[in-house]
């Protein structure tokens, strides 16, 4: 299955275009950060379709956090220079605004989790109250014959 859910910084302003079948096609670059605090950031292109490329467009401005829902897929470009080059894009099926950096609180980007991070945190506590034990059914009395219509499996 081809999920992706991805938080990222708007790099530049989605621009709008249409197709001559008039679908709407939302396409921005957005950048987020690497794995590690000494990796580089990366940048992807973002590419939303008809009533979602619209939303996109008005919703999203550069230097806004997002959360995107959708697809990874390749794309090959022919160059200039006699070659095809493969970049990786987003099909974007949801954006969800987390606002701007400059108006955000929380200004730096959020590091991945470590796995340290995971085993240090205490077990959730159990709010529901537990069930009693069924009771315990009497076993059938044995025969002679085995019916193997009635074996579970």
């Amino acid at each position: 299955m081809n999920s992706c859910v991805l938080m990222a910084e708007v790099v530049k302003d989605p621009e709008l275009r249409y197709t001559p079948d008039n679908l709407a096609i939302a396409e921005m670059l957005v950048q987020f950060p690497g794995q590690r605090p000494e990796d580089p950031s990366a940048t992807i292109k973002a590419v939303g379709f008809g009533n979602l490329a619209n939303e996109i467009q008005q919703s999203c401005h550069q230097g806004d956090r997002v959360i995107l829902e959708g697809r990874l897929t390749m794309t090959t470009i022919d160059r200039p220079e006699g070659f095809k080059e493969k970049r990786a894009e987003l099909r974007v099926g949801r954006v969800h605004s987390l606002g701007s950096l400059a108006s955000s609180a929380m200004a730096v980007p959020v590091a991945p989790p470590t796995n340290a991070s995971y085993r240090s945190a205490p077990p959730p506590a159990a709010t529901v109250p537990p069930r009693p034990a069924p009771a315990p059914t009497p076993a059938p009395a044995p025969s002679d014959e085995l019916d193997y219509d009635e074996i579970p499996f």
